[in-house]
């Protein structure tokens, strides 16, 4: 079981895919991401909607139509897609996920789990999707078994 919900999994690993595709000078249809991140084709549509409309990943239509990213994507964050699919709640959320916690009401996990999510944070925000994409060009990094 990861950190992240299954959504937000298959959105990492789709902007994997379609980054390490693109590097190659090549754009992917979502049945092709789908067999490779191993995600339902109708929620990984979802999934590439959104990404799209926050400009995490680009589309084209046509025959040598798909998705993938410009070097400018490559820069983005692991934070980005993460805010895309959750919103802010991983970055400042309970651990328990409960609504009432927060500093002056702390839950009985707050202080242990914030320094955690902290790290979590910090990890996300300062690597970059191209980061990630070179480990996975160079084979040292791996989407698959």
């Amino acid at each position: 079981m990861g950190i992240f919900s299954k959504t937000c999994e298959y959105a990492i690993r789709a902007v994997f895919y379609i980054a390490q595709k693109s590097e190659e000078g090549q754009k992917v249809g979502i049945r092709e991401i789908a067999l490779h991140i191993n995600s339902p084709e109708p929620f990984l549509a979802k999934i590439l909607q959104k990404l799209s409309k926050d400009g995490l990943v680009l589309s084209s239509k046509g025959p040598h139509g798909g998705f993938y990213l410009d070097p400018g994507g490559l820069q983005r964050s692991l934070a980005d897609i993460v805010q895309a699919i959750e919103g802010d709640s991983i970055f400042n959320g309970c651990g328990m996920g409960l609504s009432y916690c927060s500093q002056a009401n702390p839950c009985p996990l707050h202080n242990d789990f914030k320094k955690i999510r902290n790290q979590i944070v910090i990890m996300l925000r300062n690597t970059s999707i191209g980061k990630f994409n070179e480990g996975l060009i160079q084979g040292q990094l791996t989407l698959n078994k």
